[in-house]
C-alpha cells in the first residue's frame, strides 16, 4: 500500500531536483495540467504575469497549465502544491523556461524522418516515439510534419528522464518547421470542397456586404477569445454555417479564412475540419 506515496514522493524529488538546476516544473495529473481552481477558472483572475493575457494572479495553486511552472523550491512545497504533488502522475516542465526546445517525435516515421533530417542532440524516449531536446527556446507549434510538435514556449513537456547524448544548439532546421506549411494544410483547398457540397438552398442575403460582414465579424470572435478556444471556434463555425451555410453562398475562400483565424490562435488543421465537420452535423447539412 506505499508504493504510489513512494512514487508521488519521487515526483515531487524529481521536480525539486530540476529546479535546482532551474528546469520550471509543475505536477501532472493523468499526462495533463492540473486544471484551474474555482478562483482561477476562464482566466477569471486574469492569468500569469507571463501567460498573454495581462494582470497578476495570487493563486498559490498549481493553475494555469505551463504558465504555473516554477523553479522555486519553497512554492513547489508548499502546501497546496505538495497536495498535488500526492496525486500527481508525473512531472512536466516549462522547456521554453529553461530555454530548450523539445521537438516532440510521437512514431516511428517521425522518428525516421528526424534522424535523416535533423542534427543530432540529446534525445529521450518516449512510449510511442522520442523527444529531441536542442539548446534554445522558440515558439511552441504543433503538427509540424506528420507526428512531430514543437514544444517550447508557453507549452509543457513531460519529464521523461535526462536522456541520452549531446544536447546541441537549436538548429535552423528545427525553426524552419515553424514557419513550413504543415502537410494537411496543402490540402485543405479539396477538403474544404467536400465540407461545403450541398448548400443549394435558397440565397436570403440582402447584398454580398451581408456576408462578408459576417466571416469578419466571425473571424474577430475567434482572433480575441482569451480562454476556451476549441469551444469558441466550433460555436463560431456553428454560427456562420447556420446563417449561410445552407444557400451556397460560401465559399473555400470564406471558410480557409475562419481557418486563418482559428490556427492564428493555435487550433490545427485537422482540429479546424472536425470542429466544421461538427457544427455541420448539429445543424443537419
Amino acid at each position: 500500500m506505499t508504493q504510489p506515496t513512494d512514487i508521488r514522493g519521487e515526483h515531487l524529488r524529481t521536480a525539486l531536483s530540476l529546479a535546482a538546476s532551474g528546469v520550471p516544473v509543475l505536477p501532472l495529473r493523468a499526462k495533463v495540467p492540473f486544471g484551474n481552481c474555482r478562483r482561477c477558472a476562464d482566466n477569471a483572475c486574469g492569468g500569469r504575469p507571463n501567460m498573454k493575457t495581462a494582470g497578476p494572479c495570487a493563486c498559490p495553486g498549481p493553475c494555469h497549465a505551463w504558465a504555473a511552472a516554477t523553479s522555486d523550491p519553497d512554492v513547489i512545497q508548499s502546501g497546496v502544491w505538495r497536495h498535488a504533488w500526492m496525486r500527481a502522475t508525473g512531472v512536466a516542465y516549462h522547456p521554453g523556461g529553461a530555454r530548450l526546445t523539445v521537438v516532440d517525435l510521437d512514431n516511428a516515421d517521425a522518428v525516421m524522418w528526424a534522424r535523416e533530417n535533423l542534427p543530432a542532440t540529446r534525445i529521450v524516449p518516449t512510449t510511442r516515439g522520442e523527444h529531441w531536446i536542442y539548446q534554445g527556446p522558440m515558439r511552441s507549434v504543433n503538427a509540424v510534419r506528420p507526428g512531430i510538435d514543437i514544444k517550447s514556449t508557453m507549452a509543457y513537456a513531460r519529464w521523461l528522464g535526462p536522456g541520452s547524448g549531446v544536447m546541441a544548439a537549436l538548429p535552423d532546421a528545427v525553426r524552419a518547421l515553424a514557419v513550413m506549411e504543415p502537410s494537411p494544410p496543402r490540402r485543405a483547398p479539396q477538403t474544404l470542397t467536400v465540407l461545403l457540397a450541398g448548400g443549394q438552398g435558397e440565397c436570403l442575403h440582402r447584398a454580398p456586404t451581408y456576408l462578408e460582414r459576417g466571416i469578419a465579424m466571425a473571424e474577430q470572435r475567434i482572433s480575441e477569445a482569451r480562454s476556451a478556444i476549441h469551444a469558441t471556434v466550433y460555436r463560431t463555425f456553428l454560427a456562420v454555417l447556420s446563417t449561410h451555410g445552407r444557400c451556397g453562398c460560401l465559399t473555400d475562400a470564406h471558410v480557409a479564412r475562419l481557418f486563418t483565424a482559428a490556427q492564428a490562435k493555435g487550433e490545427t488543421p485537422r482540429h479546424c475540419i472536425d470542429a466544421w465537420t461538427n457544427a455541420r452535423t448539429a445543424l443537419g447539412m
